[in-house]
């Protein structure tokens, strides 16, 4: 099913706004298939979605051209909740397309939480994201605030750029991820073009690139 875009929605928008684009397409759940479980009168409320909607399966559209893809299993609400949330326990998956139809970047984490009040995201598991510079992100566990506007984790990191590979633990970054910081590097691998295989640094050269890799994160700031 197309909709059109959201207000605000832009072709250029990062992979991580288009979180926000979720959030109100989810808005409207007639448009996606409704299908509220009733539990039994002896389940207490507050523990009880007020709404479960299963199988959200939906394009979004700009100008007539189909941008994004929104894909998952179940979506919960607990508006009762302190905090209340939104659950996405089966998992979310969400693609940009160009003009083309190609997937330029890409949102897939095993499950997803939205604290409605907070205007915050919490990816869970297995958490893969692929900028539009074509960057690919890998973690257990990362937040989007989208009133402070950035994307941030404290768990292990892996950021596979066109000619290397930087791993370590933490890292913060502006909510495109086109200028991430990571907190503590624990290598830098070069890649090497004609295998696509990484080659490990040798000591003194990974501490070098290291050092160049904070130098240009404070620059980008």
């Amino acid at each position: 099913m197309r909709r059109r875009r959201p207000n605000g929605l832009h072709p250029n928008m990062s992979i991580t706004m288009v979180l926000a684009a979720i959030v109100m397409l989810l808005l409207f759940p007639a448009c996606v298939g409704e299908n509220k479980q009733v539990g039994e009168a002896i389940v207490e409320r507050d523990s009880m979605p007020v709404m479960r909607t299963l199988g959200v399966s939906t394009l979004i559209s700009d100008s007539g051209v189909i941008r994004y893809r929104v894909n998952t299993e179940e979506w919960e609400v607990f508006d009762r909740k302190r905090p209340s949330y939104w659950a996405f326990e089966k998992g979310v998956y969400l693609e940009q397309f160009d003009s083309l139809l190609h997937v330029e970047a890409s949102i897939k984490a095993d499950t997803a939480y939205y604290y409605d009040k907070k205007r915050l995201w919490e990816l869970r598991g297995n958490v893969d994201i692929k900028n539009l510079k074509g960057e690919r992100f890998n973690t257990e566990l990362l937040y989007w605030d989208e009133a402070k506007q950035t994307v941030y984790s404290d768990r292990f990191i892996r950021i596979q750029q066109p000619d290397r590979i930087i791993t370590g633990y933490g890292f913060d970054s502006d909510q495109q991820l086109m200028a991430p910081v990571i907190r503590d590097i624990a290598a830098i691998l070069d890649v090497d073009q004609n295998e696509g295989m990484p080659a490990k640094q040798p000591e003194t050269q990974a501490a070098t690139a290291a050092d160049s890799l904070k130098r240009d994160s404070v620059k980008s700031e």
